[in-house]
């Protein structure tokens, strides 16, 4: 079975499964696919975060396709530029595209088809098109001025003689087409052995005619959200140097599962810390979706959040006290915090007897309702986000994987190439000794964060979302409506959902709302009333406006397979047989 946030996507990986691929062919298929039916949404210029269960090795291992910022890349560098804050778009804020480096480990390592079989959906997707969705329309309709006057290498590739092009549209990407046709050639003309294909793939990317269009790109002045133009510092030996890592999850037991998160590169630990606060709570007796109930969620998740800016960082750069902020004497003292009324600080705890630090941030009064990932353009704030996808398999592998960046919106397309680079570096802290501040070679604490989980011992369930900070609530919600409340993973998904802005935003221009909470406008309005009784500052969404959750997973008691997309956005699509 297949979940994703677009319907190609679950389509091709259903398809390499068919044809007799497994879980990490499919995923990979997928992925590719993705990047090009959701170019306002992932690029091969961006990156991934992947959790898999390899059931013939039964391990759970994280596939961390987050490139680090480039070795010239410094907080020094830009205070002699005078910013204060990374850019939220443009050639300062890329680092590294990890996620084809990824996709290329996991099938090399974990796969079992060739590289043509797997790329060719994404490559028949560009070369012949596909239909364009209504948000990516409104995407390019929103950098439609600046594609025109700035970003021109954009503009012949998004936009048509009479302007942005309308929905429905079979649209290509032949530049895109053209690199995948390249790229495919000289890697079977490098070997004949299929992990010596994918191997030369990845070469060529970092090393070849990829990476050398990436890096005379540099050269180039680009337009970004600071409002002047700036050339890029990325070089050759930053991509020859990229590999993408496997690495061993962080996990946490709660009730008879295992949930597994990525490393604190990621912000997945504080889905963990959320659980480990909750655990404490008997959550059923509050009630599902009652003010006491997303009273108690909301405020376990500012101190987790809290935790996140003051300690998470890349650990092989900065030393993180994971085990201490997971620990059940730790969080009984932090969830002793907890009070009736929500709280209008920002308050993480203290470890080893240390005073731990925030950063400065930008505190906005009024409505934060905006969801995603936001970039910011010179004429104003334009929504980016992420996708998802999931998959089951019928040997019992799980992957959990959430592609993002190189958005259309996020910089200019590089020529030749078809796609542009991502601006995952804006999450960085220009403020120094902090754990996510910028260094050179150091990946930023992203938001992106795929969860698997097992129960009672056995592999269960793959999900996520997209969504940028929300995230890790978006998914907390789902997990407890199914593992709590007992709703299966359709109504789990479906069920009303909410998040919290109180703490900095990881992008640009980081800002906080503290106290906030954005809420479906399904919740029931006594809820509403009583939760803005106890001090939440509510702001009431669209009734299907939040969250992207998909998830997919095994039921062992029964042996059946199960898959579930969300609604919401009408584009997410799961599909099994």
């Amino acid at each position: 079975m297949v979940a994703s946030t677009h319907w190609l996507a679950s389509a091709a990986g259903m398809a390499v499964l068919e044809k007799g691929g497994n879980a990490f062919d499919a995923a990979v298929a997928a992925g590719l696919t993705l990047q090009v039916v959701e170019p306002h949404l992932n690029g091969p210029g961006g990156e991934v975060p992947i959790i898999l269960y390899d059931a013939r090795r039964e391990s759970v291992d994280v596939i961390c396709g987050q490139g680090p910022s480039p070795a010239r890349l410094s907080i020094e560098l830009f205070e002699e530029l005078g910013l204060e804050v990374v850019p939220g778009t443009g050639s300062l804020a890329a680092c590294v595209p990890g996620a084809f480096g990824a996709w290329m480990l996991m099938l090399r390592d974990y796969g079992t088809l060739r590289l043509a079989d797997v790329m060719g959906y994404a490559l028949r997707y560009a070369e012949r098109g596909y239909p364009l969705l209504a948000q990516i329309s409104d995407a390019i309709a929103s950098v439609d001025q600046q594609f025109r006057t700035q970003w021109t290498t954009s503009a012949e590739l998004y936009l048509t003689p009479e302007g942005p092009p309308p929905p429905g549209s079979l649209w290509r990407n032949p530049a895109l087409a053209r690199t995948y046709h390249r790229l495919l050639s000289e890697a079977e003309s490098a070997s004949e052995e299929r992990d010596e294909q994918i191997e030369a793939a990845r070469r060529i990317f970092y090393e070849g005619f990829v990476a050398e269009a990436i890096v005379d790109f540099m050269e180039v002045e680009v337009m970004d959200s600071s409002g002047r133009p700036h050339t890029g510092v990325m070089d050759e030996r930053d991509l020859g140097d990229y590999r993408a890592t496997v690495e061993q999850p962080l996990w946490l037991d709660y009730h008879d599962l295992r949930v597994f998160k990525t490393q604190s590169w990621g912000q997945g630990p504080v889905f963990l810390q959320q659980l480990a606060l909750l655990a404490g709570y008997d959550l059923p007796a509050m009630g599902h979706n009652s003010a006491e109930y997303i009273h108690t969620v909301v405020e376990c998740a500012k101190l987790a959040f809290a935790d996140r800016e003051a300690y998470y960082g890349d650990p092989e750069v900065v030393e993180v006290p994971m085990d201490r902020l997971l620990d059940t004497s730790y969080t009984d003292r932090r969830r002793a915090l907890i009070g009736e009324s929500a709280s209008l600080d920002l308050r993480p705890g203290a470890i080893d007897g240390r005073t731990p630090r925030l950063p400065e941030m930008l505190v906005v009064e009024g409505d934060a309702s905006g969801t995603g990932e936001p970039t910011v353009a010179p004429s104003g704030r334009v929504a980016g986000d992420t996708c998802h996808l999931d998959v089951v398999d019928r040997h019992g592998n799980l992957v959990s994987a959430t592609p993002s960046g190189g958005w259309l919106q996020s910089n200019p397309v590089i020529p030749g190439l078809g796609f542009p680079l991502g601006t995952r570096a804006q999450m960085f802290w220009l403020e120094r000794d902090l754990p996510n501040s910028l260094r050179g070679t150091k990946r930023p604490r992203t938001t992106l964060t795929p969860s698997l989980a097992f129960k009672s011992g056995e592999p269960y369930i793959a999900f996520g979302t997209p969504g940028g900070d929300s995230q890790d609530q978006w998914t907390l919600n789902f997990f407890l409506n199914h593992v709590e409340f007992g709703l299966d993973l359709q109504a789990a998904i479906d069920a009303p959902t909410w998040h919290t802005t109180h703490f900095p935003s990881s992008f640009y221009p980081r800002d906080a709302h503290l106290g906030q909470v954005i809420v479906e406008g399904r919740i029931d309005a006594s809820v509403i009333a009583e939760l803005r009784r106890r001090g939440h500052e509510i702001v009431v969404s669209e009734d299907w406006s939040l969250g992207r959750v998909s998830a997919a997973g095994r039921d062992h008691s029964t042996g059946m397979l199960k898959a579930a997309s969300n609604p919401r956005g009408m584009q997410g699509y799961a599909a099994g047989r």
